[in-house]
């Protein structure tokens, strides 16, 4: 959010307005060096990737917010963002990719910034790594799994997240199912709605909405960056003086830049970039492979899927769009040509973890149903298993209340299978394969996020 309005404040600049102001941004950035002593680093591609990292910090928000926006504990010093944000050598296009903050990954050696121990290479979630070793062990642990060379480096937190966004008097969002989240307390009925300061953070920061979790929250943050950008772009909030003085005030109150980031490529930028809107930025996620990998000492992880990662991070290196040309054309012929027996569903099957058991006499039922689960794009664990009750007539699927809309897109690709909630079961789903069990229905979601490219520009998910 910071970088987009950042450049809006540097579009103003270069067209005379507010130079002064553009000039002195250098005297009010903090900043950091993660770039010191770094050896072997990949070769640096065509157009400039910035490295945007968001932490936890909540040191300014008041208690009455704590309480209003449930913004309790203590801050865990760890990134809860991370994305590449790639701007081609052209100036006409941002690409911007999350890595999962849960991303399995591998550090470089590397000394403990907060205990000072020397450590050798060892498995950590990529959100750990702020913590181990700030900025540095960050940029040289992203580098290290994407092989795409870090040109700059932004580090934000959300304490002045909220203001900001009153002061670009809210964002507009829409959503075609309504979202409640009992962690953040976000609670949004379906259609369109302007978000204030608090309403934001509780959007961007929600992951208890459906199976999607933290996959789903990435998506809801590119969502309201499209949209802060049209805002930001569109609205004249920055044409106005006084509350381009407020924005800059707003925006300036938590950035952490790398020496290099200055005033002098924020002013090139801004001149390259002044035709710049939502169609000219692209998001997608990268590529998943398994969603429950677990490690020992780490937990759960997310693995990357090797092969369509390395091809996307090859399009950032090679400075190519990240969307497929003719997208619209594209969907349409697909649309057109669609299988009749697929259904429209709200949560892709991609995002949906689950274990089947084989709950009928009939042995290999529950190998069948896995893999035929698999082949239409869920996310099974491949290792099916024995129900206890081998004598069920019906498919079962039981479901954690609060994935409720992943296991009605599961019981729609098991047609005639019984729903049953379980309270504190997860965000696993568990098929109970029954003696009925025929075939699986392939569906699909309309939802540009969820389709197979994974990449969508910022004018397809803005509100009508």
């Amino acid at each position: 959010m910071r970088v987009v309005t950042t450049i809006s404040v540097v579009v103003l600049a270069s067209a005379g307005i507010g130079h002064a102001v553009v000039t002195s941004l250098d005297e009010n950035i903090a900043r950091v060096d993660p770039f010191k002593d770094m050896k072997n680093r990949p070769a640096a591609g065509h157009g400039m990737n910035v490295l945007l990292v968001g932490t936890d910090g909540r040191d300014k928000i008041t208690e009455e917010e704590r309480r209003k926006y449930r913004l309790g504990g203590a801050p865990c010093h760890c990134t809860d963002t991370i994305m590449i944000v790639h701007i081609a050598a052209d100036k006409e296009r941002a690409s911007i990719v999350s890595l999962p903050r849960d991303s399995y990954a591998e550090t470089p050696a590397h000394t403990d910034q907060t205990t000072g121990t020397e450590h050798g290479p060892h498995p950590i979630k990529l959100n750990a790594a702020y913590a181990e070793g700030g900025p540095q062990l960050t940029v040289r642990t992203v580098e290290s799994l994407t092989h795409v060379k870090i040109d700059h480096y932004l580090e934000v937190d959300f304490t002045s997240f909220m203001q900001t966004v009153d002061v670009l008097g809210g964002v507009s969002i829409c959503t075609k199912q309504p979202l409640k989240d009992s962690y953040t307390g976000l609670d949004l009925t379906a259609g369109t709605h302007t978000l204030n300061g608090g309403q934001a953070l509780q959007y961007v920061r929600s992951r208890h909405v459906d199976g999607a979790s933290d996959i789903g929250r990435m998506q809801r943050q590119q969502r309201f960056l499209a949209a802060l950008i049209e805002r930001a772009t569109s609205s004249g909030v920055l044409l106005n003086p006084m509350k381009f003085r407020d924005v800059t005030r707003a925006v300036l109150g938590s950035v952490r830049a790398d020496q290099g980031f200055g005033t002098d490529e924020l002013l090139d930028l801004g001149r390259a970039m002044r035709n710049f809107s939502p169609s000219s930025s692209e998001f997608t996620t990268v590529p998943i492979g398994q969603m429950s990998y677990v490690v020992k000492g780490l937990g759960s992880t997310l693995k990357w899927d090797e092969p369509k990662a390395a091809a996307l991070f090859q399009s950032l290196r090679d400075d190519k769009p990240l969307a497929p040309p003719h997208k619209a054309a594209h969907e349409a012929a697909h649309k057109a040509t669609a299988q009749p027996e697929t259904v429209h569903v709200d949560v892709a099957p991609g995002q949906i973890q689950v274990q089947v058991q084989n709950g009928s006499p009939t042995e290999g039922l529950g190998k069948r149903v896995d893999g035929a689960l698999a082949a239409t794009g869920f996310h099974t664990t491949g290792q099916p298993v024995n129900a206890q009750d081998r004598t069920l007539k019906h498919t079962v699927i039981t479901y954690d209340p609060r994935w409720d809309r992943s296991a009605k897109s599961l019981a729609a690709a098991l047609p005639g299978s019984e729903l049953r909630a379980v309270r504190g079961q997860g965000p696993l789903l568990k098929v109970l394969a029954g003696a009925d069990f025929k075939e699986v229905t392939r569906v699909r979601v309309e939802d540009p996020y969820q389709g197979d490219a994974g990449v969508v520009t910022g004018d397809q998910v803005l509100c009508p």
